[in-house]
């Protein structure tokens, strides 16, 4: 009786809080901020056009009421977590726009997705008898923050394969700039040629490199661009020859060739540390499961043979 009481206490407790937090986050108790004050002396202007809407903001009565709600949990993310120039950086390397609120918001989903899986396994155990309100509101609590890190690990996971596709595209582009730079194509007209002719990640970016300095910047602007959007540094390698060139005189082909080979020697030097430690990692079951396995049978039926002997 003194655990179902408990139990029950908790649950209340629980609920009471959900409904304070709930009571305080109404619209008369909530801060008026720079965009409500504003608003109404806005609300003359022009309605822009539904061709401008990015399609990302929820509209009707679901996103009146969702809408402020997801963006204060997304804020209280931020404050918990932090690193927004971190989540930045990742998200220009996995090819996405600089939208820190954006993710922020699907970090507070993927958190409450988590912590209603956590809710429903540990509702199950509870009507199980195996477990009692304590343990409910752990596994809720797990859910919530494996929910919350699993969106910050998915886009790192993301970005790290973005970097090795473009990794893999490097050698055969920069050959492909070579080849173009070697047949009298300049830098910007060899650029164009290899953004019609290839396809993929590199291509992509080389592309917006390429969008950059039509729109008015200089060559080595945009590839500065495409070193600071990526976090690999053979291809950081790769634009700082490329810019020394171009503002020297240098030939252009030969540095291509050259930053491909390099790119080609780390790749096999990074295959070769690959194999070694997976070479390693197979030791491990050979040592600690076949090779006792195997001294087991020949140590076993000498064993059995002085057993039988005595």
């Amino acid at each position: 009786m003194t655990s179902v009481s408990r139990d029950g206490a908790l649950l209340g407790l629980v609920m009471g809080v959900g409904l304070l937090l709930i009571w305080l986050g109404l619209p008369r108790h909530r801060r008026q901020g720079l965009a409500g004050r504003v608003l109404p002396y806005l609300r003359d202007t022009p309605r822009p056009s539904r061709l401008l809407d990015d399609g990302l903001t929820p509209g009707g009565v679901v996103g009146l009421v969702a809408g402020p709600l997801l963006r204060e949990l997304a804020q209280g993310v931020e404050r918990v977590m932090g690193g927004a120039d971190s989540v930045r950086r990742r998200q220009l390397r996995a090819g996405m726009t600089a939208d820190l609120d954006r993710f922020r918001a699907e970090q507070v989903l993927w958190g409450a997705l988590g912590g209603v899986i956590g809710a429903t396994v540990g509702t199950v155990f509870l009507v199980a008898g195996d477990g009692g309100a304590v343990a409910l509101v752990m596994m809720t609590a797990v859910g919530l923050g494996l929910g919350v890190t699993g969106a910050d690990y998915l886009l790192s996971r993301r970005a790290t394969r973005r970097e090795a596709r473009m990794l893999t595209e490097f050698p055969t582009v920069a050959e492909l700039l070579a080849l173009a730079v070697g047949a009298g194509e300049g830098a910007v007209g060899a650029l164009d040629r290899v953004c019609r002719l290839s396809q993929g990640e590199l291509a992509g970016e080389l592309r917006r490199c390429l969008a950059d300095a039509r729109a008015g910047a200089n060559l080595p602007t945009a590839l500065q661009g495409l070193a600071d959007r990526t976090g690999l540094p053979s291809l950081r390698r790769f634009v700082d020859g490329v810019v020394i060139a171009v503002q020297r005189g240098t030939p252009l082909a030969d540095v291509l060739r050259a930053q491909a080979q390099d790119v080609r020697e780390e790749g096999r030097r990074g295959l070769m540390e690959a194999g070694g430690r997976k070479e390693i990692a197979m030791m491990v079951p050979v040592v600690f499961l076949i090779l006792p396995v195997t001294v087991l049978f020949a140590v076993f039926p000498g064993f059995t043979f002085f057993r039988f002997t005595l």
